[in-house]
Formats: C-alpha cells, sequence, structure tokens
C-alpha cells in the first residue's frame, strides 16, 4: 500500500469517480476547509500536524455514501479507499470520523468486525472534529449534533462529541 497522499484535485477525483453526489463533494470540501483552518491554527500553536492528511482525510471521510447514508458508510469507506491502495492514515480517518467514534460495544450491535473506531491521532480527530460542525455544506453549532443525537437517546455519543468538541477547542485556544 502507498503512504503518498493524493493531491486536493486526484480526492475530488476518486469522489467522483464513485459516484459521489454534488451534496457530498459539497460538504466534503466544507469539512476539509474548517478542517484545514483547524488543522493550521494548531500547528500555528506549536503542535505538530500533517495538515496535508488532515485536508485529503476530510475529502474523502464520506467516500462510502456513494453506496449507502446510513452509519456503514465510514466500513464501506475504508472499504473503498483500501481497495483503492490508500495509505492507512486515510484509512483511519474514514473509518474512525463518525460522530466521535463507534465503540467496540456499538459495533457490534451493527455486527461490525472488532477493530478501532474512535479517533486516536490528532489528524482523526480533526476531521471528525470538522464533520461535526458542518451541516450538509454550512458551518453549524456543535449542539445541533448533541441535541440530535440525545433526540435519537444516543447520550454517551453525544458526550463523546462534546469531549472532542471540547479537546480540539482547547487545542486552537478556544475555552469551552
Amino acid at each position: 500500500m502507498s503512504e503518498k497522499l493524493p493531491s486536493r484535485q486526484e480526492a475530488l477525483t476518486l469522489l467522483k469517480n464513485h459516484d459521489c453526489s454534488t451534496h457530498i463533494i459539497k460538504h466534503s470540501i466544507a469539512v476539509a476547509e474548517l478542517a484545514l483552518k483547524t488543522a493550521n491554527i494548531i500547528q500555528g500553536r506549536g503542535i505538530s500536524v500533517d495538515v496535508h492528511l488532515v485536508e485529503i482525510g476530510a475529502l474523502l471521510h464520506d467516500i462510502g455514501r456513494s453506496k449507502t447514508h446510513n452509519v456503514d458508510h465510514a466500513i464501506i469507506g475504508a472499504k473503498i479507499a483500501q481497495h483503492l491502495g490508500l495509505p492507512e492514515s486515510i484509512i483511519s480517518i474514514i473509518k474512525r470520523h463518525v460522530g466521535a467514534g463507534i465503540t467496540p460495544n456499538e459495533a457490534k450491535k451493527f455486527g461490525w468486525k472488532q477493530d478501532i473506531y474512535i479517533p486516536i491521532t490528532l489528524e482523526e480527530k480533526i476531521v471528525t472534529y470538522a464533520d461535526n460542525l458542518i451541516e450538509k455544506s454550512k458551518l453549524a453549532s456543535i449542539e445541533i449534533t448533541i441535541k440530535k443525537l440525545i433526540k435519537e437517546k444516543k447520550i454517551e455519543a453525544s458526550n463523546r462529541v462534546k469531549k472532542l468538541d471540547e479537546e480540539i477547542n482547547n487545542l486552537i485556544g478556544i475555552k469551552t
């Protein structure tokens, strides 16, 4: 598997070639813009972050939505990325970006194989954070995501989203 990341244009071409809809591509671009801005701020504060990985991971995070719009899009997207020979760092971003990650118990309920579905690296966390703040292709309050999860009785997931939001906000210098 190649460790070379695709360029921004190559990533956009991959989305188009996998029949991602225009609104998924617009969403992915908006997530990438916010993720890039976040990564650059964090890097500017002296914290090491792979900004290019953040950008490409954010662009490709929803490639699985070309096949499904349920939570399985993360698994399907990771399989697509693996099939394309993309680096493990991109596959992990795709696999771990849903909400603030999927716990082993939740993954078991979904029938997913045992694996890590919670963002671990800073790059994975930044993409996930940005995805949680983009509703369709517009910036939205984190409270929208949290309220939606609470309404769906996903309290544990809402707490993870809030914790991740606080973690990234602290890194960029926003006190919550």
